[in-house]
């Protein structure tokens, strides 16, 4: 049985690894995050990973709601934004959350005025704080790829308890390819380095999901693997109902 997770009960690597994150995005890595999240020259490599992250959000919202009218939308580890902007373009009242008030303040300073005011409430916190309440929707993209698939379990188990109707989500997935490309990745300067991503096996986070309880009445729906040079990650839906 899968634990529901809070920021209290959450596990040790869960609380190791959020700490570490909050670290790199606030103090290490927030110039080159910022420009890779925008229109900004960069590194080849980089623009690897600018064109996969804009091909998996892309993916992530093709499987939303084209009218997303009257619907909630958690954006779990929301960054600078860009998907709560274009959540809310389509009517959802976003809440967007993460760890990092560095990424917080840039995303709200990125905001479009075409995004009617209070469509999206940007907050600094823990993506398992049950105070931000239940939505409809969930989307943790690329949030969980620093975590091992224990913790990403016990994660979507919380996400499921306050959740009516969809859970998105993205890991890195367990392949060859990625492994020697997270090998390579150890050769940036030590301070141009993300924490390490955890690639987790997708066997292991459906036996996991269709085990739980905390998942009754969920299933898996759509997935999707995007490759783009040093970017891999998978995608995968949870419906409930």
């Amino acid at each position: 049985m899968t634990m529901i997770a809070s920021p209290e009960n959450a596990g040790a690597a869960y609380a190791e690894r959020r700490g570490r994150l909050e670290t790199y995005f606030d103090r290490t890595a927030l110039d080159a995050w910022t420009q890779l999240t925008s229109d900004a020259p960069v590194s080849r490599i980089r623009a690897t990973v600018r064109a996969g992250r804009d091909q998996m959000r892309a993916t992530l919202l093709s499987w939303l709601p084209d009218n997303f009218s009257g619907a909630t939308l958690f954006d779990a580890g929301c960054g600078t934004g860009a998907l709560a902007v274009a959540t809310a373009r389509r009517g959802a009242h976003v809440t967007g959350v993460d760890v990092s008030g560095s990424l917080i303040e840039l995303a709200g300073e990125r905001a479009p005025r075409d995004v009617s005011p209070g469509a999206i409430d940007f907050r600094v916190g823990d993506m398992l704080d049950a105070g931000f309440g239940g939505h409809d929707y969930v989307v943790a993209m690329d949030s969980l790829i620093h975590y091992p698939s224990d913790e990403i379990l016990r994660v979507l188990g919380a996400f499921a308890a306050r959740t009516s109707k969809a859970i998105l989500f993205t890991f890195a997935p367990q392949t060859p390819a990625l492994s020697l490309m997270h090998a390579a990745g150890k050769m940036f300067p030590r301070a141009d380095r993300a924490p390490a991503i955890e690639p987790v096996s997708e066997a292991h986070i459906r036996r996991g999901i269709a085990s739980s309880e905390g998942f009754t009445g969920w299933t898996i729906g759509r997935t999707a693997r995007i490759s783009s040079g040093f970017y891999v990650s998978q995608a995968m839906e949870l419906v409930r109902g």
